[in-house]
């Protein structure tokens, strides 16, 4: 029988994060899930590589760190100060976040003077910290957690300001902080003088073991000399990309760079694809559980860069869920592989150390998206049922093999499966949805068509579906399925049409599709699932500027997407007039890489085309690349643009297309400084 515990072992306090012997609430045990012998191999072999990777580095960090950093919440705005670190320690243990393994809580830029004292030494900045370092590390370490700082592997730390680096002091700052207690040192990249990456962090590295005390050394190396390449046995955790920044175009950018390194990430050494966004307020719910569910697929670093004593709850029902925690902290150390990756819809499959598979189901895209996959692909044996413990739903189902759900837009849902000899004592895991697109004009209809799919092995009955809407809308089901069983690998559609009120401006409006159906064991379930209607504008006859129109979704680097200026970074319309070489527009959309814009095309538009370039706001910086999609096929593509360069031209045909999106990809490096225009840009119908 299988056996779910009711609550995760805790951690314990010790410099060593121990690898969990039960799983947690709910989640699937080795013995439930595997053959013994299976489940035998992946626990021994998970201890293994544990045990070798750390030797030689005071056995830090066998499973990715998890904690606090003030950098995304803060910056070095006044209110990051001695009582917001000690606040943040309160309520790591007033919140449970201590409890589910949260341990680090750790100071970014501009704890210091600008100047070191008359002993070369570093000094606190006493407005900020008035009773020293020592003091906050103490208050830390009172309970129970441990304590971080910060400074940069060059003269100069990264803020403008300019406070002292580390570079040519390595160990007599290593020694000041072992000093005062220091238990994690994030060492960043500024004013590095050129000298050689590998040489600068490891001089830190010796500097930090001269001490005698572990500390955890994270190298703050933006990614820029490939570190997962090298930094293995000089650090524990390494950046493998520029800073994150609170929006859903930077995280999946963030994302897309960083799942391709799983090779390099293991006990011992992980891959850092910088900190959590949880809880700042610049992405939605379904976001923040899609960059806390990848992240821990991604076996990455858990550092909270939230200031908690404002988040909103919702923050901390995703920080706190223990069975997604547990995916992250998996003993076996194994980063996700991408299975599969197609129109937005991607797979991505994570070993456990039990047997057992974490598998995220990730939507990149603006709509609704069935995702798909199977126990097989994932990496599992076959077996004649398994178990599918939703890890945000927290419900457990059984699949004959396929792995699969309809996702919202942005979404991601994240399980865990393997295979169980009691798979008929759950229920058949039963997904209803709309796929896809659904696009209308106010005082127009829409039709779209849900589908209702058992993935089980056993019939579930009295399947009904209906659709609600907000108020004036009027939603009626066209064709309906004669069956209300609903067996086993079979599926029931059903075309709807809605009306959509008169006056209704553009914009997305959500409505509900309701599934009820009976298990085999006579249990009623009732499921919702969103259906996403975009109510737009479309082009006039003629030729129209884009930034004239609404568009359907945006997505931006940094701010908002600007129209007829360039990108300010902040709020809208804070940008300058569109320059590129020089010469300047009146129309066009400001933008920062990574972006993407979509417009409604209604399928009677013919052409886009516009002049594109690096504003010349950002003098000699930024590398950004141009493409025009129709339908999400690619059309039109510039190569890497430069400020260097005059405005391009760039034309696509987009006959038939019911969307048009607009996308600024980075040129290949980072993102940094990335301002690029779409000057004079036209759609003729």
């Amino acid at each position: 029988m299988p056996h779910f515990p009711g609550r995760r072992a805790r951690f314990v306090g010790s410099p060593v994060r121990t690898a969990l012997a039960t799983l947690g609430a709910g989640l699937l045990c080795a013995t439930a899930l595997t053959p013994p012998a299976l489940a035998a191999d992946a626990t021994k072999a998970g201890r293994s590589t544990a045990t070798s990777s750390a030797d030689g580095d005071d056995h830090l960090a066998l499973t990715p760190p998890m904690g606090f950093n003030n950098w995304n919440a803060t910056h070095c705005r006044a209110e990051f100060n001695e009582e917001m670190v000690k606040g943040m320690a309160d309520l790591f243990v007033e919140k449970g976040l201590k409890d589910v393994g949260y341990e680090y809580i750790n100071l970014d830029d501009c704890w210091a003077l600008p100047e070191r004292n008359a002993d070369g030494k570093l000094v606190p900045d006493p407005e900020r910290f008035p009773n020293g370092i020592k003091a906050v590390a103490d208050y830390v370490h009172s309970k129970g957690l441990k304590f971080g700082i910060y400074t940069s592997a060059g003269t100069k730390t990264c803020s403008d300001i300019g406070f002292p680096g580390a570079l040519g002091h390595e160990y007599s700052d290593a020694q000041q902080f072992a000093d005062w207690g220091v238990d994690y040192l994030k060492y960043d990249n500024c004013n590095n003088q050129g000298i050689d990456a590998k040489k600068r962090y490891t001089t830190m590295r010796d500097a930090l073991k001269a001490t005698g005390r572990p500390i955890l050394y994270s190298i703050c190396e933006w990614g820029e000399n490939k570190p997962w390449e090298w930094a293995r046995g000089i650090g524990q955790t390494w950046r493998t990309t520029g800073d994150i920044k609170d929006n859903w175009a930077s995280m999946l950018s963030i994302m897309k760079k960083n799942l391709p390194l799983d090779e390099y990430a293991g006990p011992g050494g992980w891959n850092d694809p910088d900190m959590l966004e949880v809880g700042n307020g610049g992405m939605t719910d379904t976001e923040y559980r899609t960059h806390f569910s990848m992240w821990s697929v991604m076996a990455a670093p858990l550092l909270i860069g939230a200031d908690l004593r404002s988040a909103p709850q919702s923050a901390f029902d995703i920080l706190s869920n223990e069975e997604v925690i547990a995916v992250d902290q998996d003993e076996l150390g194994k980063q996700g592989q991408v299975i599969s990756s197609e129109d937005g819809r991607w797979v991505v499959a994570r070993e456990l150390a039990d047997g057992s598979r974490a598998v995220a189901l990730f939507n990149e895209s603006d709509h609704p998206q069935r995702i798909s996959t199977t126990a097989r692909a994932a990496g599992l044996p076959h077996a004649a049922g398994y178990r599918v413990r939703d890890l945000w739903k927290h419900q457990d189902t059984h699949t004959a093999g396929r792995i699969s759900a309809t996702v919202p837009a942005h979404g991601t849902v994240l399980v865990r499966v393997g295979p169980d000899r009691a798979w008929a004592e759950l229920p058949p895991a039963v997904d209803s949805g709309v796929d896809g697109r659904a696009f209308a004009e106010a005082g127009d209809g829409v039709r779209f068509t849900s589908v209702t799919e058992n993935l089980g092995r056993l019939p579930v009955r009295s399947v009904s579906t209906r659709v609600t809407g907000p108020e004036g809308w009027r939603v009626e089901a066209e064709s309906r399925p004669t069956s209300r069983l609903l067996r086993g690998g079979a599926a029931l559609r059903t075309t709807w049409r809605a009306s959509v009120p008169a006056g209704t401006g553009p914009g997305a409006y959500d409505l509900a599709l309701v599934t009820e159906y009976r298990t085999p064991a006579g249990r009623q379930v009732r499921a919702m699932s969103p259906v996403r209607v975009r109510v737009s504008v479309a082009p006039g006859d003629g030729t129209t500027y884009l930034s004239d129109l609404p568009p359907l979704a945006t997505a931006n680097g940094w701010g908002p997407v600007e129209t007829d200026r360039s990108n300010g970074e902040n709020a809208a319309g804070d940008g300058n007039a569109l320059t590129i070489g020089g010469r300047t527009w009146d129309k066009g959309l400001g933008v920062h890489a990574y972006s993407r814009v979509e417009y409604y095309a209604a399928g009677r538009c013919e052409r886009v085309t516009a002049l594109v370039g690096v504003d010349d706001e950002m003098g000699e910086l930024g590398t950004v690349a141009f493409e025009i999609r129709a339908d999400d096929e690619r059309k039109a593509a510039t190569g890497v643009r430069t400020n260097a360069q005059d405005a391009q031209e760039i034309a696509a045909d987009v006959r038939g297309a019911e969307t048009v999106t607009l996308i600024v990809n980075d040129g290949g490096d980072s993102t940094e400084s990335d301002h690029a225009d779409w000057a004079d840009l036209k759609i003729t119908c």
